[in-house]
């Protein structure tokens, strides 16, 4: 055979594939149906344990790699997991015969909390100026929407968010309201004005990006604001997944995100920096990659193509921000100093207590 024929077989091959795929997500839609029956949760571990090593001992029989093995059946097992919460969402979800109103929802997390809310049924309508690509109900100006929804999601940018919130306590919506903002310090006096006023606020912090699908291992922080109902009712959206929601109250939250966000996008962007002021030629760097190198650079390369808007306003809107950059300024100099000076003992005491650290967040085992 020439080599298009083995091209034309390959692509049969690849279809065979697919259409196993599809027929395996069918049998875990059923699978998923019997959880829902039988009130059992949707993920299992030991049976992921169990895929995962039949899926080795078949690779080793069949010459495969059992990476390139273990890789699929993660994915599978994922893509399953994603198929079986909507069905439960959809099944479970508490929206039916209720409104929501999203503002902001054109934006990349606000279009997320639109099809989140639409899988539980809610009829939402969307506030914002730029029109969205989806069918919804659609607003240029928020105020011109349903302002007596049950539900009104504020997912706007931190400074839109502060006057959005102010404006509803004029206004006086009987709804639920909350935002959903990465800080929460910054709108402390329109959020306690809200709660002031006798209305059902809470605010929430959703621990991941608009491309997350699967829930699983996600985290959904509410920031108790002393309004209880409001707490629970935004909590049940999440009842039906398998995302962890998390109380905490409002100066913790900023403190804690300061260090997951504030650190995180701070190392990422002295990185790619410090690469791009190198006078280093991309083409060469990549030539030489190391397999640290590689992963570091995925990571940056995620936090390069988000907002620097939004990024800088995690940064500069935080009262608790300066405490994890004055950290890694601190951290830098000291492995700078250590090396300067050869010192390899306090090196290896550096790498030491991060071993320690790391073991004990249950990233690394000892």
């Amino acid at each position: 055979m020439d080599i298009e024929q083995l091209r034309k077989n390959l692509a049969g091959v690849d279809r065979e594939i697919l259409e196993l795929v599809a027929m395996r997500q069918e049998l875990a839609r059923s699978i998923g149906e019997l959880k829902d029956r039988g009130e059992l949760s949707l993920r299992d571990f030991s049976q992921e344990k169990a895929v995962l090593e039949r899926a080795r001992q078949v690779a080793v029989e069949l010459g495969v790699s059992t990476e390139v093995a273990e890789d699929l059946m993660h994915r599978l097992i994922r893509y399953s997991l994603t198929v079986q919460e909507r069905q439960r969402l959809a099944t479970h979800g508490g929206g039916s015969g209720q409104k929501a109103l999203v503002i902001g929802g054109a934006g990349k997390m606000g279009a997320w909390f639109c099809s989140f809310l639409t899988s539980q049924g809610f009829a939402v309508e969307i506030g914002d100026p730029q029109r969205p690509a989806d069918e919804l109900a659609w607003v240029a100006d928020w105020r011109d929407g349903d302002l007596e929804a049950d539900m009104i999601v504020v997912a706007a940018d931190i400074r839109s968010t502060h006057s959005i919130l102010e404006s509803l306590a004029e206004i006086r919506p009987s709804g639920v309201i909350f935002d959903i903002g990465s800080l929460k310090t910054p709108l402390r006096k329109p959020l306690e004005v809200l709660v002031s006023s006798g209305l059902e606020v809470t605010s929430i912090h959703p621990m991941f990006g608009p491309g997350t699908e699967l829930l699983s291992g996600r985290h959904v922080i509410v920031v108790d604001l002393g309004c209880p109902a409001a707490n629970r009712r935004v909590g049940e959206l999440f009842q039906s997944t398998m995302a962890e929601v998390v109380e905490m109250r409002l100066d913790d939250h900023d403190r804690v995100v300061a260090y997951i966000l504030g650190l995180s996008h701070a190392l990422n962007i002295a990185f790619f920096t410090a690469l791009a002021e190198s006078g280093e030629a991309a083409p060469q760097l990549a030539k030489l990659s190391s397999t640290t190198f590689d992963s570091q650079l995925d990571v940056a390369a995620v936090v390069a193509r988000d907002n620097p808007h939004l990024y800088f306003e995690i940064q500069h809107l935080n009262e608790y921000g300066g405490e994890s950059l004055a950290a890694l300024v601190d951290a830098v100099e000291r492995v700078q100093t250590v090396v300067r000076n050869g010192d390899e003992e306090s090196f290896a005491a550096l790498m030491e207590q991060g071993q320690a650290y790391l073991a004990d967040r249950g990233t690394l085992k000892r």
